[in-house]
């Protein structure tokens, strides 16, 4: 199982040279860009500028904020810069951001995302094999490319598009359409097992087909800061659990009722009375808690054989040394 560093609040332009040279320097698979506070894009153009070898990911970029023809263009460019490195990970988001915060359309967001997924697939056709853009669906229609807007090749394969996934509907057709799936961060190995695997297993064991996750962690190298991170971790998970989409997650360890007191007291703005319903065995079942020296090798025993790839999300603070004692225990 490769491991890649996620930082959790999204990737600044300003810091995004910084962190690409930082998970060089620790040995780390790839660097995943969360679409949140900042796009995705273009801090991992300025990533593939400063690094040489590790993958770069959009992990997830919002597709339904962008027309087909957009995405294609930001992938394809840092397809080009990256050499090859670059994997295109997409989420649809949920109806109230994508109608209320983008002020776009939303409706049937699995065959939605099938189609976004074939349009893309297309205009890199056009781009990189010359075949005349002609794609017409239900929901996109890409019928005109004239040389003046055509980028030409890459000079390098289409780049993999992995898909967030929650429920059986979007996942199974992510299994059936795209190149991996990407995994919420409100995951535990009983969700990924019993909900995920058996809709992925054919595909997996036949094609080069990925799961994926960005894995909460606890880590430090102190008692302080462990204690901090831990504290971050627990408000990080009552978020995600007070989301009515994920309330199934807490259902499986018979804890509905704690998810919906976390979506009321979210509502009235509670965070602090939300972070502390987050029990200790909650934690331990979401999130991966070691030093740092420990954490990779404890990560891999937790998620190696269901996971591929996993990326070390920690929604706190952690300094560069940090990180790089992290990579030194891989």
């Amino acid at each position: 199982m490769e491991v890649d560093l996620y930082p959790g609040t999204g990737l600044r332009l300003a810091d995004a040279a910084g962190y690409a040279r930082l998970t060089e320097s620790a040995g780390l698979g790839g660097l995943w860009a969360l679409e949140a506070a900042y796009e995705p894009f273009s801090p991992l153009a300025i990533a593939a500028q400063a690094s040489t070898r590790v993958e770069l990911r959009t992990a997830i970029a919002v597709a339904f904020a962008r027309s087909p023809m957009l995405t294609a263009q930001l992938a394809h460019e840092l397809v080009r810069a990256s050499a090859g490195r670059f994997t295109l990970g997409l989420g649809s988001q949920v109806r109230a951001h994508i109608v209320r915060r983008f002020s776009q359309e939303w409706s049937e967001p699995v065959e939605r995302m099938a189609e976004y997924v074939e349009a893309l697939r297309a205009i890199w056709a056009c781009w990189n094999d010359d075949e005349p853009l002609d794609f017409q669906g239900r929901f996109y229609q890409h019928t005109l490319m004239t040389p003046m807007f055509d980028p030409g090749p890459s000079g390098h394969p289409m780049p993999p598009i992995h898909l967030a996934a929650v429920g059986p509907a979007m996942i199974a057709m992510a299994a059936e359409r795209a190149d991996g799936v990407v995994l919420h961060p409100l995951s535990s190995v009983r969700t990924i097992t019993d909900r995920v695997l058996p809709l992925v297993a054919e595909r997996r064991a036949a094609a080069d087909f990925e799961v994926t996750c960005p894995v909460l962690v606890v880590t430090g190298g102190t008692d302080e800061e462990l204690d901090r991170a831990r504290a971050a971790v627990r408000k990080q998970l009552a978020f995600y659990a007070s989301t009515p989409a994920y309330r199934w997650v807490f259902e499986l360890y018979d804890e509905g009722d704690r998810a919906d007191r976390l979506r009321e007291l979210s509502r009235a703005g509670q965070w602090n009375e939300m972070t502390d319903l987050i029990t200790d065995e909650l934690l331990s079942e979401f999130a991966v808690e070691a030093r740092c020296a420990d954490l990779v090798g404890d990560l891999r025993a937790r998620h190696s054989g269901h996971l591929d790839r996993a990326g070390l999300y920690a929604p706190y603070e952690l300094a560069p040394e940090r990180w790089l004692e992290i990579g030194a225990g891989r």
